[in-house]
């Protein structure tokens, strides 16, 4: 297939969790024989005006990139270069990264007559307590109505959970899937002499956003390190709240670390210093996540997982699916500090243990939760679109 992948405002390559899922996604659909072409930009903060006019083109690994630089509000005002472009190149069927001022691609998609499917990783309609619907109402609700007018255009949407999608939208055309780890870049073999630190070693992975509970493993490694425990905290990455966890980790000092921003290549590396991995997430910080479900598909948990670590999460749907208590990590009731601080007490006490889960860990993130099996599901859903268009 000739695939036209539209990702507007994402960075690729980059260090985001939308930039990964993109790269990954257009990787995968090009190892197995597509012709990608994937839409996105240089960087978030980009603005240049020129590429909207001509998009900055190159390979990146198997695939074809088009860097158009505009603002992620903006998104919509590359609409002309989007159907200029899909002209050219023809497409098959267009993948549109879902996102409230976006949608050129869906639009280019129904002006050509070329199927399409709406990638959706939020919630489409925010609920009422969130700012930004509370402007949206305001203003009579442009933003929904065109959110809505998206999906309705998509043959298909694909998500992580249904529930993201608006009611009146019909389930027959929503297809849940979720995102993946690359099992080969985060295989880490810790039967090697010197593959397993020293000391026990707790790794936090993500972009320190409020619901990512960055401030909650501070508190538990802090409690931890009160007891006397010989232990190290490992902080990857980068976002609001990281100034106030290193704030809070200064009382702790020696016992953490923060890294900041790290290229995604960069990232298995880190955690092969890792024994034990942490998702404590917590959604009364993200309303939508407590409206509609946990619909974040985990991507720092399956790439725990790759990498043969334990992971401690919260004990809620779909995290206590793909974490299963006692197998691949343990689970802890959402916002109960000390009991993330016993959990991860628990794995540095019973180190054979947590190694087997962390194995066990790996194995299933093989079978059930690759970007491999993600894209093998995901081109049996274009063919089944195509097999009816044709």
């Amino acid at each position: 297939m000739n695939i036209l992948y539209v990702a507007s405002g994402i960075p690729v390559p980059g260090t985001l969790g939308g930039s990964v899922h993109t790269l990954e996604v257009a990787r995968g659909l090009a190892q197995r024989g597509h012709t990608v072409d994937v839409v996105a930009c240089a960087h978030s903060a980009a603005f240049d005006i020129a590429t909207l006019m001509r998009p900055v083109s190159s390979r990146c690994d198997r695939f074809r990139l088009h860097h158009i630089n505009v603002p992620k509000t903006l998104a919509l005002i590359s609409a002309p270069v989007i159907m200029r472009l899909a002209r050219a190149l023809k497409p098959d069927i267009i993948i549109e990264r879902y996102y409230n001022f976006a949608g050129a691609g869906i639009l280019a998609a129904r002006g050509l007559g070329v199927p399409s499917i709406l990638e959706v990783n939020a919630l489409i309609v925010d609920p009422p307590v969130v700012l930004k619907r509370r402007l949206d109402d305001l203003l009579g609700g442009p933003m929904r109505r065109w959110a809505v007018a998206q999906c309705r255009m998509a043959d298909r949407i694909v998500t992580p959970l249904h529930t993201t999608v608006p009611p009146d939208i019909p389930r027959s055309r929503i297809v849940e899937l979720p995102w993946g780890a690359n099992v080969e870049r985060f295989r880490i073999d810790r039967s090697q002499e010197g593959a397993t630190p020293a000391s026990p070693t707790v790794v936090f992975l993500g972009s320190f956003r409020a619901w990512h509970g960055a401030l909650d493993a501070v508190r538990a490694g802090g409690f931890l390190v009160e007891q006397g425990r010989a232990c190290h905290f490992l902080f990857i990455g980068d976002g609001p709240q990281r100034a106030a966890a290193v704030r809070l980790a200064a009382r702790w000092q020696g016992h953490f670390t923060f890294t900041g921003t790290v290229p995604y290549d960069d990232v298995p590396s880190l955690l092969a210093q890792a024994s034990i991995a942490v998702a404590p997430f917590d959604t009364a910080a993200h309303p939508a996540l407590r409206a509609a479900g946990f619909f974040w598909s985990p991507l720092k948990v399956f790439e725990y997982m790759a990498a043969a670590l334990p992971v401690v999460t919260i004990d809620i749907p779909p995290l206590n699916q793909i974490v299963r208590h006692g197998s691949e990590g343990l689970l802890y009731p959402e916002g109960d500090v000390d009991a993330l601080a016993e959990a991860i007490a628990y794995l540095i006490d019973h180190p054979d243990e947590a190694r087997a889960m962390g194995e066990r860990g790996r194995a299933r993130v093989t079978a059930h939760f690759s970007w491999s099996r993600h894209c093998e599901a995901l081109e049996r859903v274009m063919e089944e679109i195509l097999n009816v268009v044709r």
